[in-house]
């Protein structure tokens, strides 16, 4: 018997519920004798060996798009958390020039505005934010950008000297560089 015989075999022989009631009737096992029917038998191992290969495949397939879907989420929400606080850093860079003109003003009660300026650092250090941009740290071209630079006769290599704009981190990236004058 041929596999297209087979095939076609196994369409007719479904039954009603579905389930295959035989390929091969005992009657054309005994006419194929011992050797067609162990061929037969070889060739419904192999099938089958074909099909567990495609179905590992396919679960391996699914669960490696599982993982990139996921992956891509959490990706997402990383990106729309971070456009986040970089829409904010212009109101804690305001809070802070508040901050410094009102405690050199002897008349004004800069109580509640520099609580709420440390209400929102705490809040925005908790999420992963963090200060870049300290007065005698070693330069670091991938967290701050030089604006200005004075010669240093120490030599012992390139430090911030000033701070015009502190810069920021989210998680380890920066988001905005410090903006600094540079000494050596």
């Amino acid at each position: 018997m041929t596999e297209a015989e087979i095939d076609d075999a196994v369409l007719d022989d479904e039954t009603d519920d579905g389930v295959l009631d035989a390929v091969l009737d005992d009657d054309e096992v005994e006419a194929a004798g011992p050797d067609g029917a162990l061929g037969v038998l070889d060739q419904t191992q192999r099938e089958r060996d074909e099909y567990l290969d495609a179905l590992r495949r396919l679960q391996a397939d699914f669960e490696n798009y599982r993982k990139r879907v996921q992956r891509q989420q959490d990706e997402s929400v990383s990106r729309a958390a971070e456009r986040l606080v970089v829409a904010l850093l212009p109101a804690l860079d305001a809070f802070d020039m508040a901050a410094e003109h009102l405690i050199g003003d002897e008349h004004a009660s800069p109580g509640g505005l520099l609580q709420a300026a440390a209400l929102l650092r705490d809040t925005l250090a908790k999420e992963g934010v963090e200060r870049v941009g300290d007065v005698g740290e070693p330069f670091d071209p991938t967290a701050h950008e030089a604006v200005d630079h004075a010669a240093d006769e120490g030599g012992t290599g390139p430090v911030v000297d000033a701070v015009l704009r502190v810069g920021y981190r989210f998680n380890g990236r920066v988001v905005r560089p410090a903006m600094v004058k540079v000494r050596g």
